[in-house]
């Protein structure tokens, strides 16, 4: 959405909620990796202008180096873009990294360390800690509540490496809020998680979207036209759209590739049933059914597209 320079801007210190008032804004932000050369540069986002709003619900979706993961960084001051601008609460993103929760993909956690849960969820407090990583009465105190509010506090003295995909995804939102951020940025929250444990953390997000924007990075076309307000498509540059409005030929454009859609029948494990939040099962006029749990009929849910083809599974509208 491009940034209208006539709209007044809000402080930062201001305490009127407007939840439609834009919480982080990028202007035409361009940035692009050196080269293996070390003489030119591969350029990943391009003339991408954004707005994410305090009622946020949003999902990035594109293809692989589409720049998904790297406009998460950019957001969160990690990287810093070439040309354009970006805010984040009307300041740079780095100044305010403390009051931004980031999820990481689970599948990138080392589950040898010998950590148990609390102690994850408290590593979230290390920029609060007085004495380094002497952790205050206070700390552990949010750290239990933070553990609370994700449903897991009865996991506190487990290892990490003992839990589940969606019990380790529910510890590693726990460690994002324990900072009460105003804002929470996941990536591909839902890979690798059965759908039954993929609805409970559906449930868990739109609970948390209540008081909270959130980002969210997925491949998953299926989850993102099903839970959330609004989409980004991203490969290089950024266009964003009303979930009622992300059509196949919006997804084709975006892949360029020939894609297959397919809709997975209830029998079917990577079946999707919708959520207790209102959010309906995919649709019954698909194309293309799961090849292994029901015949062809057609469009509904879409899976990660693999290295040079975009099949996939999940629903469009």
């Amino acid at each position: 959405m491009p940034f209208d320079e006539n709209k007044p801007a809000v402080p930062a210190t201001t305490e009127v909620r407007d939840d439609r008032a834009a919480i982080v804004r990028l202007e035409h932000v361009y940035f692009a990796y050196p080269a293996e050369d070390g003489a030119s540069r591969i350029p990943v986002l391009e003339d991408v202008s954004l707005e994410i709003y305090r009622d946020e619900f949003l999902g990035i979706i594109g293809p692989n180096g589409a720049g998904k993961t790297t406009l998460l960084k950019v957001l969160l001051g990690l990287l810093e873009p070439q040309s354009g601008s970006v805010t984040v609460f009307g300041r740079p993103p780095a100044a305010v990294r403390n009051w931004i929760g980031y999820v990481p993909q689970h599948a990138r956690i080392d589950t040898s360390v010998p950590a148990c849960v609390l102690d994850v969820v408290l590593a979230g407090r290390i920029s609060h800690a007085r004495w380094g990583f002497r952790y205050a009465r206070a700390d552990r105190e949010a750290a239990l509540e933070a553990l609370r509010q994700t449903g897991v506090a009865d996991l506190a003295g487990r290892r990490l490496g003992t839990l589940s995909g969606g019990q380790r995804q529910r510890v590693l939102i726990a460690r994002a809020l324990v900072t009460q951020p105003r804002l929470l940025l996941l990536d591909e929250p839902t890979a690798g998680i059965d759908p039954a444990v993929e609805r409970n953390l559906t449930d868990l997000l739109h609970q948390l979207n209540r008081r909270l924007p959130i980002v969210i990075v997925s491949h998953d076309i299926g989850f993102v036209s099903r839970h959330l307000k609004r989409v980004a498509c991203l490969n290089r540059r950024l266009s964003v759209h009303a979930v009622d409005d992300v059509s196949r030929e919006l997804f084709f454009g975006l892949y360029h590739d020939h894609v297959r859609l397919m809709r997975h029948t209830d029998c079917c494990p990577l079946n999707d049933p919708g959520c207790d939040q209102g959010c309906l099962p995919a649709a019954e006029n698909a194309e293309g059914a799961c090849p292994v749990h029901g015949p062809e009929q057609s469009e509904a849910r879409l899976a990660p597209p693999a290295e040079g083809n975009a099949e996939a599974g999940g629903a469009i509208p």
